[in-house]
């Protein structure tokens, strides 16, 4: 049994011999359209207008994703704020905001019973 394959024209509709699958690519990225010679003319056209402004234009990356939240305590049962107020109160050198180094952190820990390791 045979099969006849009608491709129809992506954007007008159009049917006939002349339509097929056309490929392209813009900016690194291959796309694929069903489409008449005229409109894949047409298609061609409208690429080269845009490569031209491409061309002298300069891409814009995406703004980074913000702040991260604060990473949590690696003290069970202890926040940073705890860590970083008895280092200062024990004249343990230590950030103000950011990360806390592991050498503090070992310090709170051996100083506080209590206190496990966190994840």
């Amino acid at each position: 049994m045979a099969e006849k394959v009608i491709r129809v024209d992506d954007i007008d509709g159009s049917e006939g011999g002349d339509v097929s699958k056309r490929d392209f690519e813009v900016l690194g990225r291959v796309f694929t359209i069903d489409l008449s010679d005229d409109n894949h003319k047409r298609l061609i056209e409208a690429l080269e207008v845009l490569a031209t402004f491409v061309d002298k234009a300069v891409e814009v990356k995406p703004a980074g994703k913000g702040r991260k939240a604060a990473s949590p305590a690696k003290v069970k049962g202890y926040s940073n704020n705890d860590v970083r107020e008895w280092a200062n109160s024990n004249g343990v050198e230590v950030s103000e905001r950011g990360k806390i180094a592991d050498e503090v952190y070992a310090a709170f820990i051996e100083a506080h019973p209590d206190a496990k390791p966190g994840v």
